[in-house]
């Protein structure tokens, strides 16, 4: 069957050149022996997992990381060798792909382990523990779960200890008080273990880029920033490198009309124009992830801002413009155009949530389009 093209004109468009560069400035910043961990789950942040896992792994990352055994195993039927974490819980069932096929599971529980050993497996499984340090997530949060946990491993004759890690709470933050007390609980869980596993890891993007240096361990786990957006405010004012925003959104206009003073626009008629002007349609809706709540953003057409006017509906919206553009002017939702910049942080902040959100609610209905591809 034909594949069909992309009719409409709304697209993310991902710049993998980006992507490489804030990985390339992470390993410069990191001591030598220090492994990257490319964190690429949830669709690699929205950017699309297998072509950022490709130049993730061009630019030096030793290992995928995702959430879901699904997510690993829609890279490893793509990319075939490359390490693969699982960072969430895995179902025993999993076992046998994941022995098979060389993917490493997280574990925090020894009851796991007894159901685990029972699955066949061929090859051996390489396990991560998770130590809950604090963030009260999953993981092991005493020195005796930890043993026990530890010990049941070692009576599987496949099982692998192959790793430990936790995951912090506040490192993108200025109070280092809790940061602090959960390194403390981790180094000495890790240490009280009868042998260090072959990789230990803690860092998340924000510790890795703002913190001691020694936090780094044997591998650094590197998710926001990838992606060119910082943490928090706290790290953004502190990043030891400059970061490029990968990911941008575009439209064009679809349908541009006079409007008069007194008429209104959208459900609701919310919008009442005060004076005569122009509006102009672009075919992205809250479907695509542009959610309602983006109501008064501006876009920019020609360079300049617009401000969407009235409710944004399920598939369309409508923008006020100074003039009257044709049908097929581009419009950038997100993303740089004529020298005008709208950041991904920008929406976050009118949409009251953290950056990291905003990539990831845009739909698969928006095809991703790639830019510099190796």
């Amino acid at each position: 069957m034909e594949q069909l093209s992309n009719y409409r004109p709304t697209k993310a468009v991902i710049d993998l050149q980006a992507i490489r560069n804030n990985i390339k400035n992470l390993r410069q910043h990191l001591q030598d022996h220090v492994q990257i961990i490319a964190v690429v789950k949830a669709n690699a942040y929205g950017h699309g997992v297998i072509e950022v896992a490709h130049a993730a792994l061009e630019e030096g990352a030793t290992i995928l990381a995702v959430a879901t055994p699904d997510e690993a195993v829609q890279i490893r039927q793509v990319i075939p060798g490359t390490d693969i974490l699982v960072l969430g819980a895995s179902p025993v069932q999993f076992v046998p792909y994941a022995s098979e096929h060389n993917i490493i599971l997280t574990v925090f529980s020894p009851e796991w382990i007894l159901e685990a050993a029972k699955q066949h497996t061929t090859k051996t499984l390489l396990l991560h523990i998770k130590i809950d340090s604090g963030m009260g997530r999953i993981g092991t949060a005493s020195q005796d779960q930890l043993h026990q946990l530890y010990d049941a491993i070692q009576k599987v004759p496949n099982f692998e200890t192959d790793g430990i890690f936790t995951h912090f709470a506040t490192a993108d933050e200025e109070d280092a008080v809790y940061f602090d007390k959960q390194v403390s609980n981790f180094k000495e869980l890790v240490h009280s273990l009868p042998s260090k596993p072959r990789l230990v890891h803690a860092a998340n993007t924000a510790t890795a880029l703002v913190k001691d240096p020694t936090l780094q361990f044997d591998a650094v786990r590197y998710g926001i920033s990838m992606y060119g957006l910082a943490p928090s405010g706290y790290v953004a004012q502190r990043l030891p490198f400059p970061i490029e925003q990968a990911f941008s959104l575009e439209t064009e206009l679809v349908h541009v009309k006079e409007i008069r003073a007194g008429q209104s626009v959208g459900y609701g008629a919310t919008y009442t124009a005060a004076e005569n002007g122009y509006v102009g349609t672009l075919p992205i809706g809250y479907a695509d992830g542009m959610i309602r709540k983006l109501g008064g953003q501006s876009v920019l057409v020609d360079g300049q801002r617009c401000p969407i006017i009235g409710r944004i509906c399920m598939d369309q919206c409508m923008i006020l413009l100074p003039q009257a553009y044709n049908v097929g002017e581009k419009v950038t939702l997100l993303g740089a155009q004529k020298g005008e910049f709208i950041s991904i942080d920008e929406w976050a902040a009118r949409c009251e949530t953290i950056n990291y959100e905003v990539p990831c609610i845009i739909t698969a209905r928006v095809p991703r389009i790639y830019n510099n591809v190796r």
